[in-house]
């Protein structure tokens, strides 16, 4: 079983330093204010998301990170996004990362720094188990997705049929595979 841990991205000459760390109930309000997804706009909805989380690091299944941006001084670190590493499966030689950046957060870097702080421990922490294999997926339309995949090493791979309702568009999976 993987113990929470915390990870980092070094600060840029134009961005805050990022902590990554797994989410808790005290991120609730930050995450009804940021997250991009309809489905977590009050509380109650934040709060059953943020269980969800810490059930899926109990279980040792799925990983997510609430990325921060470091503050310094007095001010309290911010909310800026979510990095996840899930589908893991001892014995398994793939998994699926996924991420969102807060609307104020993008084109500062944040996704791809963080993205690359997960890829990292995730083919460290998880490569004893056979972990060997990181699949990002996204929407065709969606061009920052892709940037942010070339950024960090993940090639394409090919496009996805569409599947509604939960695919509503065809898809690019994107891989990135461990250094021999």
């Amino acid at each position: 079983m993987i113990t929470a841990v915390t990870l980092g991205a070094a600060a840029t000459p134009t961005a805050s330093a990022l902590v990554l760390r797994p989410w808790c109930a005290e991120d609730v309000a930050a995450l009804v204010e940021a997250s991009p997804d309809p489905g977590l706009e009050c509380e109650d909805d934040a709060l059953r998301w943020v269980r969800a989380q810490e059930r899926g690091w109990a279980a040792g299944v799925r990983f997510g990170f609430a990325v921060l941006e470091a503050a310094g001084g007095a001010t309290p670190a911010r909310l800026v996004g979510n990095v996840v590493l899930k589908e893991v499966v001892s014995g398994t030689s793939s998994a699926e990362v996924g991420y969102w950046t807060a609307a104020e957060a993008r084109g500062r870097g944040v996704a791809p720094r963080a993205l690359e702080a997960l890829t990292d421990w995730s083919l460290d922490a998880f490569r004893a188990d056979g972990l060997e294999r990181l699949e990002l997926l996204h929407q065709v339309d969606n061009l920052a997705s892709c940037r942010v995949a070339a950024k960090c090493g993940y090639t394409y791979d090919r496009t996805l049929a569409s599947a509604p309702p939960a695919y509503p568009l065809d898809g690019h999976l994107h891989v990135r595979r461990a250094a021999s």
